[in-house]
């Protein structure tokens, strides 16, 4: 794979597991970091150990006016990011469509699609400006194929898969939306679903090494792609 200048990244859904493990290796790969999650602890606890220049703070992706907050101290302080990293989501509990929540499945709807839009509304207009960029959305496999019992969560991984292709449409020349599949990795979400089952897949800080090298080399040329992780 072709070696990419570092630049700034910014991600969503950074203070544990996948997302975390995209902000370090970003960093040792000696780009400037920027990420958001909803727990303050974990966040801070990440911005302790990376230092500066890198940003995080704690910020719920449904709460626009967080996210726009966020965006103008990421881009007065780093620019415009080279990469926005949409990786904040939520799983339902494993059930029967018919038995989840209205209060559950819009919840799920807020974070995995209202959180991809209102990270794009406050971080897209910098980028047009900058005239550069990527921005990956967090898809799945379950965003290109179902199973029983987490209709909640395909149903928004299939609609960024949509959202992508439309906003790729949209976009000037210089810049890229992808729908990225980051693959199966034993996360807390994957131990929600598989249970014990999922300690067969990487870890993410091992999916991390071949994966942000991935997510580092998309470019113009990527606009309107579904892609899926090394």
């Amino acid at each position: 794979m072709i070696a990419v200048p570092a630049g700034t990244v910014c991600i969503t859904g950074c203070s544990r597991g996948l997302g975390r493990a995209i902000a370090l290796e970003f960093a040792r790969k000696g780009w400037k970091v920027a990420g958001c999650a909803r727990t303050a602890e974990a966040i801070a606890t990440l911005a302790e150990e990376l230092g500066n220049p890198h940003i995080f703070q704690a910020v719920n992706v449904t709460e626009d006016a967080a996210m726009h907050s966020f965006a103008k101290t990421v881009i007065d302080n780093l620019g415009a990011p080279s990469l926005l990293v949409n990786n904040a989501a939520l799983m339902n509990a494993n059930a029967p469509l018919k038995d989840i929540s209205p209060e559950e499945f819009a919840k799920i709807l807020a974070v995995n699609l209202g959180g991809v839009h209102n990270s794009i509304r406050a971080f897209l207009p910098a980028m047009e400006d900058a005239g550069r960029g990527v921005i990956a959305n967090f898809s799945s496999y379950w965003g290109r194929s179902t199973a029983p019992e987490v209709a909640p969560y395909c149903a928004t991984k299939w609609a960024i898969e949509g959202l992508t292709q439309s906003l790729s449409q949209e976009l000037p020349s210089g810049l890229a939306a992808v729908a990225f599949n980051p693959g199966i990795i034993d996360t807390d979400m994957l131990r929600s679903c598989f249970g014990e089952a999922a300690a067969g897949y990487h870890s993410p800080e091992d999916w991390a090494r071949t994966a942000v090298p991935a997510l580092a080399s998309l470019g113009r040329s990527d606009n309107g792609s579904s892609v899926t992780a090394p």
